[in-house]
């Protein structure tokens, strides 16, 4: 090993209390958004991810936690702060500002209370490249970048160097680029973060997809067979390139058949402007799922906190309903936050707020597909690498959590 990468290898970056080695080669970190248990027991099964098997087989696997509630911006987050929304402040894509009475998509970097692992390292002398789906992540990843680069594939055609640390993307890929609601959005990531490793041998590097395709194609589908055989190829060409490769999720992905429009049940019961429901999977690109997930926050105005909730518990498809101090110690949390009833749907079951809010016309014929609750937790978490038998055992005797990844990656890897 070169002495420069000796040097860099014993060095460590803290954040929240763990120390993370600098990698020593490049590592690359991949959230597969929406990735559903069921896709890859599907594949493997399947014969269709063959690179993955491999992982399993000669790195690391098994299954994690995501945080809940189970959206994008929450768990996207955790996993690159190496902590839940308690620390962090990110608790879901949308909230309702308390001091306000606003609703706020949660995109801001200055809604986060803790840095990034990206930021750290990057400030700490490591490359480090960024590259999103979706523009709605892309500045809360990026926030404390130092000369890093950090784009979305979705405005991939709009970079600069002086805000994105690049320029001309899309003829450094070779591919147009893609339409946002698309399989290629999440291609064009991946083409993207291994033509970057290739030109640039980052030290870090994190890419976050699109759940697109889990949204509109059930596991086993032609659909998402030939999206996670086009993933896992390239998953294998990163890893040939020399890439210790790490892959989780934000959340799986369940069939929602029935739909509660909760703010109409509780308007019928206390009349408008008693209570007000959020549904926190809103952000900018509701056509695949129309702001329906099995998570809802609700704020009791001028009503008994207490006999709302019991209304709630007792609708059909309710899994759980919690106050605000149950949902926080719970769920890790942060209590600012939190609105006075945290609602979860069950697996089959979507939480709305009133029926006039929701347009699922661009749904068409295809079945209502979403993420939100429990049922939406359990993700992948398989490393290209096998870890140290210390890693290991924590792996056997506690439940990971997907915020544990860069921790396996950086430090469980080291001295293998």
């Amino acid at each position: 090993m070169p002495e420069q990468e000796q040097d860099r290898h014993i060095q460590t970056v803290y954040l929240d209390q763990r120390a993370y080695a600098f990698p020593y080669r490049p590592v690359v970190v991949i959230c597969i958004d929406g990735c559903d248990p069921a896709y890859i027991k599907t594949g493997l099964a399947q014969n269709i991810l063959p690179n993955i098997q491999r992982f399993l087989t000669k790195g690391f696997g098994t299954w994690a936690d995501a945080v809940v509630p189970t959206f994008t911006n929450p768990n996207n987050l955790s996993i690159v702060t190496g902590s839940p929304p308690a620390v962090h402040g990110i608790s879901g894509n949308y909230f309702l500002d308390p001091t306000t009475g606003q609703t706020v998509m949660m995109t801001d970097p200055h809604q986060l209370r803790s840095e990034t692992l990206l930021a750290r390292f990057s400030q700490s002398g490591v490359k480090v490249i960024v590259i999103t789906a979706k523009e709605k992540l892309r500045r809360l990843l990026g926030y404390g970048i130092a000369d890093g680069i950090c784009f979305s594939a979705e405005k991939a055609e709009d970079c600069t160097i002086p805000v994105h640390g690049i320029e001309n993307v899309c003829q450094r890929i070779g591919r147009p680029q893609p339409d946002v609601y698309s399989a290629e959005l999440s291609l064009f990531v991946l083409e993207a973060g291994l033509t970057l490793l290739e030109q640039y041998r980052p030290g870090l590097m994190y890419l976050s997809l699109s759940d697109y395709v889990q949204h509109k194609h059930a596991p086993g589908s032609a659909e998402a067979n030939a999206f996670y055989a086009a993933l896992d190829r390239v998953f294998g060409r990163l890893a040939e390139a020399g890439a210790l490769v790490a892959l989780t999720a934000d959340h799986g992905m369940n069939a929602k058949p029935r739909v509660v429009f909760l703010q109409d049940i509780l308007n019928a019961s206390y009349g408008q402007g008693k209570t007000r429901v959020i549904c926190p999977i809103t952000d900018p690109y509701v056509v695949h799922h129309g702001a329906l997930g099995s998570c809802a926050r609700v704020y009791c105005l001028d009503t008994n906190r207490a006999a709302v909730q019991a209304i709630i518990a007792d609708i059909p498809g309710v899994e759980a309903v919690y106050d605000r101090p149950a949902a926080c110690e719970r769920f890790l949390l942060p209590p600012d936050r939190e609105a006075d009833l945290l609602v979860l749907g069950d697996q089959h079951t979507a939480i709305g707020a009133a029926e006039r809010d929701h347009d699922l016309s661009e749904l068409g014929d295809a079945p209502l597909r979403s993420h939100g609750g429990r049922a939406e937790q359990v993700v992948p978490f398989i490393l290209s690498e096998p870890v140290s038998e210390a890693y290991h055992t924590r792996a056997a005797t506690i439940r990971l959590s997907t915020f544990d990844l860069f921790d396996y990656a950086l430090n469980g890897t080291r001295g293998l």
